[in-house]
């Protein structure tokens, strides 16, 4: 497709109170449209924010407080600017920014505004990754664009459309195309889903929820960027089967922000357990969870050791016991105790996993795998001190606390115990909340999560009563 066709577009610029779309509010729209034939259209209005507008802001903008007060408020506005965004792509620079105050603007007059998005700070970026800025005053002097007066909403949009024209003339179609595809999303974005999603995909941590025709996820996962990890399981260049397959499923994608990227860990492999989606081969609940324990086998075996199998289920994870290795099923426990036993020349028979007569040696120790601990050539404590030896590479940690703890990311609380995850918490009445409920059921993956973590992060101790 030549780059000519993306079309029809507007490219808009906004001016506002200040920075913050939930709390501030538009004081100038410029908008300048494409149509399907290649022509430009101009629009622009002052808008009453009927708020006060900072000096700053006032001496940055020449926009004055005097200036906006006949101006139509964005209600009286609201159905033109409307019609003239509907149905184009949605072009600013920082587009975020203006995008995100339009959207609550429309929001707060129960409107619902959702359009394809490009931003032009990135679309700079990507083409032109050689040059250390992108803002718009940098863009005007490496293109030569025409700018008549910097911060007023018309002329900072009709400099983007110039931006565009620059670069359907310099640049080859397809790598524009390719470009503007990645960026929007639109050349591998399934069809049966709303474009509009598009816009609204974060850039920030969390976990995303790929869901079909019901409202059970087919698929959940984590991301440190949620926009770049949805888009790429639907980028063409590299569909697997599996991809391939979800992306024709696909048919609603919801998010969860985190504070970070622990945040997000944790809460992708709490929701895999909770909704076990078909899609999900790693981290799903596994009710067969199991681990070695080292005990005596008998009063005749003066000092020595066999290993029992037990569930996690069983345990409580909160006080310090002694066990090794987790795995998923008692066959998985069995075969890894059984290569490790015959890497150490370890009794089977010892072990308790092999049974021969009394005082007949094991079948290992016909195949020089066994040290003779079951015909008394190798003594009993001998043989379980070369088990301790072996199996402290598998020991599970021990919860290093006495009771909760929370550890704080931005400005979240993750709240655990005995190495399970309870929640997040942001005021001390929710952690208080979370500590009321019952302790989830211990985790293979979360207890990896936490292990890894946990020593990076300061740690805080809880009571159940009080924080």
């Amino acid at each position: 497709m030549p780059a000519a066709q993306f079309q029809p577009m507007v490219f808009v610029d906004l001016e506002t109170t200040g920075s913050t779309g939930t709390v501030d509010r538009i004081t100038e729209i410029g908008i300048v449209e494409i149509d399907e034939e290649g022509g430009v259209h101009e629009w622009s209005s002052l808008v009453n924010p009927q708020t006060s507008i900072p000096s700053f802001i006032q001496s940055l903008t020449g926009i004055s407080n005097e200036m906006v007060a006949d101006a139509p408020t964005f209600a009286e506005l609201a159905e033109e600017v409307l019609s003239r965004l509907h149905g184009r792509l949605f072009v600013a620079h920082n587009a975020r920014f203006d995008y995100g105050f339009l959207k609550n603007e429309f929001k707060r007059l129960d409107l619902d505004f959702k359009a394809p998005v490009l931003c032009t700070v990135k679309l700079s970026r990507k083409l032109f990754p050689q040059y250390g800025k992108h803002n718009l005053d940098a863009l005007v002097e490496r293109h030569q664009l025409h700018m008549p007066a910097r911060h007023r909403a018309l002329a900072d949009a009709d400099v983007l459309r110039q931006f565009w024209q620059v670069l359907l003339a310099q640049m080859p179609a397809d790598q524009l195309d390719a470009a503007v595809g990645e960026l929007t999303g639109r050349s591998s974005w399934p069809a049966q889903l709303d474009p509009a999603v598009l816009a609204d995909l974060p850039e920030r941590h969390g976990v995303y929820l790929f869901f079909g025709d019901n409202d059970l996820p087919l698929y959940i996962g984590k991301a440190n960027n949620i926009r770049q990890r949805v888009l790429s399981h639907f980028n063409a260049d590299h569909r697997a089967s599996k991809e391939m397959s979800l992306s024709q499923q696909v048919r609603r994608v919801t998010w969860i922000e985190t504070a970070g990227e622990m945040g997000a860990l944790l809460k992708e492999a709490q929701l895999i357990k909770q909704w076990q989606p078909i899609h999900n081969r790693r981290l799903r609940r596994n009710e067969d969870l199991c681990t070695w324990q080292l005990v005596p086998p008998s009063a005749a075996a003066e000092g020595g050791l066999k290993t029992e199998l037990t569930w996690a289920r069983d345990l409580d994870w909160g006080q310090p016991h002694q066990v090794y290795g987790l795995f998923n099923s008692q066959k998985d426990a069995v075969k890894t105790l059984r290569e490790i036993a015959e890497g150490a020349q370890l009794c089977l028979v010892t072990l308790g996993l092999d049974k021969v007569p009394p005082g007949r040696p094991c079948f290992g120790y016909q195949l020089h795998q066994c040290s003779g601990v079951c015909i008394g050539e190798e003594t009993q404590a001998a043989h379980a001190q070369r088990l301790r030896n072996v199996m402290a590479d598998w020991q599970v940690q021990v919860w290093p606390h006495e009771g909760p703890v929370k550890v704080s990311e931005g400005p979240s609380w993750h709240v655990l115990d005995a190495w399970c995850y309870l929640g997040t918490a942001q005021t001390p009445s929710e952690v208080q909340a979370l500590l009321a409920k019952p302790r989830p059921s211990f985790d293979k993956d979360t207890y990896k999560i936490l292990v890894s973590w946990l020593p990076k992060l300061k740690v805080e101790a809880l009571s159940r009563s009080a924080q």
